[in-house]
């Protein structure tokens, strides 16, 4: 008799373990495309890619709509002050507080539009200027002139390989996995 109820036991454990797992990946699979009509439209006023902006949004902030940085970045792309003035400013947004960027279509709408703007910056000179860009993004512009030195000012290999801030590297290559996953 006792090792039925034992059987039963590991039964029913491993249907709980299951149907948490399920769940788990339900509710982040639901959170990850909660966001798309926001990004699409921030995608589609500023000429970038949606995989790019929802992967950067996965890595900044991981779709939660409220998170907030310890450098004072705000919302789902994690846009800081002076970003989201230079926006507000770009948009002749008369009126602009930073803390309208907890909305997530404002939120998206900067970051969309910063990001935008550092591809184009490294656009024409650069052979891929992804990386370029997520550095600026991530580290600022000060960090990212001075990696680009010798080669590193055209070549990304050579740019990411004279990047001395670890964190930025994984940065640059976890959006950019991710970037290659929303795409499929």
């Amino acid at each position: 008799m006792v090792p039925v109820r034992k059987r039963w036991f590991w039964i029913l454990l491993a249907v709980l373990i299951c149907d948490g797992v399920g769940m788990y990946w339900w509710l982040g699979r639901r959170g990850e495309k909660r966001y798309d009509a926001v990004i699409l439209a921030a995608a589609r006023r500023y000429s970038i890619n949606s995989a790019l902006i929802k992967a950067v949004v996965w890595q900044e902030s991981r779709f939660k709509a409220a998170a907030r940085g310890t450098a004072g970045e705000i919302g789902l792309m994690q846009v800081r002050s002076p970003a989201a003035s230079e926006w507000a400013e770009a948009e002749k947004l008369k009126v602009f507080e930073h803390e309208t960027l907890i909305d997530p279509g404002t939120n998206t709408l900067a970051g969309a539009w910063y990001l935008a703007k550092l591809i184009k910056r490294y656009q024409e000179t650069t052979d891929k200027p992804l990386p370029y860009a997520l550095a600026d993004y991530n580290a600022g512009r000060t960090h990212v002139l001075r990696w680009m030195t010798g080669q590193g000012r055209t070549n990304s290999s050579v740019f990411l390989s004279q990047m001395d801030y670890p964190g930025t590297r994984r940065y640059i290559t976890a959006v950019l996995d991710r970037y290659r996953h929303y795409q499929r």
